[in-house]
């Protein structure tokens, strides 16, 4: 027969377990709710940067303290659909232009394209694309650019900043790597 004593201790480490995980799950709540965004990518748009069901993460308040720019990788609602979360590449920031011609992207009138070390391949070339990028908006693309479901193929083809979630920083399935 236990004691009283011992009845206690075990309530008291019952207890103690229980606060522990309610203490864990509410700070990894408040993690992914306002620090940090967790995303599989489902899709080969981004290859080779981000690969078909690699999980990355973003950092939430990196928009906070900077502003978005050409070339970050952003976790943002789907414009035509903002129940959908989308993983795509800056190309265009507010005011700029961008044209599409022979495959290659041209930013605010340059006689020379944007060099993009990161995309997948080169660019199969389709009909001229003209995109003027409103305030407040940018305007993005996949790095698979033959396979990617983009800013050129959206019936709002703009991303606004209030619709970006995160700026993704890593991958960390399968493998750890920093996305750049």
């Amino acid at each position: 027969m236990m004691s009283k004593n011992s009845d206690f201790d075990v309530v008291k480490e019952i207890f103690s377990w229980i606060s522990i995980i309610v203490v864990a799950a509410v700070i990894a709540l408040v993690l992914n709710l306002f620090i940090i965004a967790n995303s599989r990518v489902p899709s080969a748009s981004m290859e080779n940067t981000i690969m078909t069901g690699d999980r990355v993460v973003g950092f939430r308040l990196t928009y906070l303290f900077q502003e978005p720019k050409r070339g970050d990788v952003i976790i943002f609602k789907f414009p035509d659909d903002e129940s959908l979360y989308y993983v795509k590449r800056i190309i265009g920031e507010p005011g700029d232009i961008v044209d599409i011609k022979d495959g290659k992207v041209y930013l605010n009138n340059s006689e020379t394209p944007l060099e993009e070390d990161y995309i997948k391949e080169p660019m199969i070339p389709e009909a001229d694309m003209h995109f003027e990028v409103p305030e407040g908006a940018f305007f993005c693309l996949g790095d698979n650019r033959n396979n990617s479901a983009d800013s050129r193929r959206w019936v709002h083809p703009y991303v606004y900043k209030e619709k970006i979630i995160a700026k993704v920083i890593f991958r960390y399935f399968p493998g750890f790597k920093m996305i750049k």
